[in-house]
C-alpha cells in the first residue's frame, strides 16, 4: 500500500505462528544471550583449542567491532570472508554485525576468477581470509589479483582490477607484506571507544541488510541474496526453537559456516537459545565430529 504524499508502508506476509519473531538486530540478540548467561560456555574450537563463555566471547567480538570502526568501516560497507571454520570467522560475524557492517560469505573452495568476481560484484571494502586450506594457496591468489598490495600502505590499497577493495586482514600469524595479521586487528580498537561502537549499534535497524550468501549458478554466474538481520536471526531461532535448543544445550557445528547451515541454523540458532556452539574441525571429518 502507499498513501499519497508519503514514503511506501513496509508489507509482511507471514503464516500462522505460536512464537513471536525475534524484533531485534543481532547485535541486540548477542547481548542479550550475554546478560542472561554471562559464565554459559558460548563457543569451543576443538582444533584451535579455544573456549570461551558468553562475556569472554563479547569482550572479544566488540574489541574487534571497534577495530572495524576504526579502519573506517560504516553502516552497510560489506565485509568479505573467505576461510574455513574457525573462532575468528564467529567473531568476524558477530563483530561486523554490530557495526552494521554486510559479512559476505566467500567459499573457502573458490579459485581466483570466483573470489574476483565476489569481491566485484559485492563490493568488499575489506575482506579476512586464511592463508592456505587443503589445495588452496590464498595469499597466492589475492597477490596473483592485487599485486599493488605489497607495495601501499595496509588499509590503502588503490587496485584497478577492485576499486572499492581498501585492504586484507589474514589470519595467519605472519602473513606476507601488504596483509594486516589478524593478531594485530585488537590493537587498531584504541582508534574507537565503546561508546561509539554503543552508538552505531543503536543507530542500526532490524531491516537492514547484514549478510549476502552467493547462490549457485548452474546456468550463470552465482548471485548475491542479501539477508536482513529480522530474515537471519528469526531463521536461526525458528530453527532452534524446532530443535528444542536451550541454554543447557551443546550443538556440535561440522557444516561450513560460510553457507546458511553453519553461520545461520547452527551460529545464531545457539546464540537465540544461550545453547554452545562447538566446531569440531576447519572442515568436515567424521571421526572428529563424532568425537566433539
Amino acid at each position: 500500500m502507499e498513501h499519497s504524499g508519503s514514503q511506501p508502508d513496509r508489507s509482511y506476509t507471514r503464516g500462522t505462528q505460536d512464537r513471536a519473531l525475534l524484533a531485534l538486530t543481532i547485535g541486540q540478540a548477542f547481548d542479550n544471550t550475554v546478560a542472561a548467561h554471562p559464565q554459559g560456555e558460548a563457543l569451543v574450537v576443538r582444533h584451535q583449542q579455544l573456549r570461551y563463555t558468553w562475556q569472554q566471547l563479547r569482550e572479544t567480538v566488540d574489541l574487534h567491532a571497534r577495530a572495524m570502526l576504526a579502519l573506517g568501516l560504516k553502516t552497510g560497507d560489506r565485509l568479505g570472508i573467505w576461510a574455513p571454520n574457525c573462532a575468528q570467522w564467529c567473531i568476524a560475524q558477530f563483530a561486523s554485525a554490530k557495526i552494521g557492517v554486510i559479512l559476505v560469505n566467500i567459499n573457502p573452495a573458490y579459485r581466483a576468477a570466483e573470489l574476483e568476481y565476489v569481491l566485484k560484484q559485492s563490493g568488499c571494502q575489506w575482506l579476512v581470509c586464511a592463508g592456505a586450506f587443503k589445495t588452496s594457496d590464498y595469499h597466492g591468489m589475492l597477490q596473483g589479483l592485487l599485486p599493488e598490495l605489497a607495495e601501499q600502505s595496509i588499509g590503502q590499497l588503490h587496485s584497478q582490477l577492485l576499486p572499492e577493495l581498501r585492504g586484507v586482514i589474514s589470519l595467519d600469524a605472519q602473513p606476507p607484506s601488504g596483509f594486516l595479521p589478524w593478531s594485530q586487528l585488537s590493537a587498531l580498537a584504541a582508534g574507537a571507544s565503546a561508546e561509539q561502537l554503543q552508538a552505531r549499534q543503536d543507530s542500526l535497524d532490524f531491516d537492514q541488510p547484514v549478510n549476502i550468501q552467493y547462490t549457485s549458478g548452474t546456468t550463470g554466474f552465482p548471485k548475491g541474496a542479501t539477508l536482513s538481520h529480522y530474515n537471519i536471526l528469526n531463521n536461526g531461532y525458528m530453527v532452534g526453537e524446532s530443535l528444542g535448543l536451550t541454554a543447557t544445550d551443546r550443538l556440535v557445528i561440522p557444516v561450513p559456516l560460510y553457507h546458511c547451515f553453519g553461520m545461520v541454523m547452527g551460529n545464531l540458532g545457539c546464540v537465540t537459545h544461550g545453547a554452545t556452539m562447538i566446531y569440531p574441525n576447519d572442515a568436515f571429518d567424521a571421526l572428529l565430529t563424532l568425537e566433539a
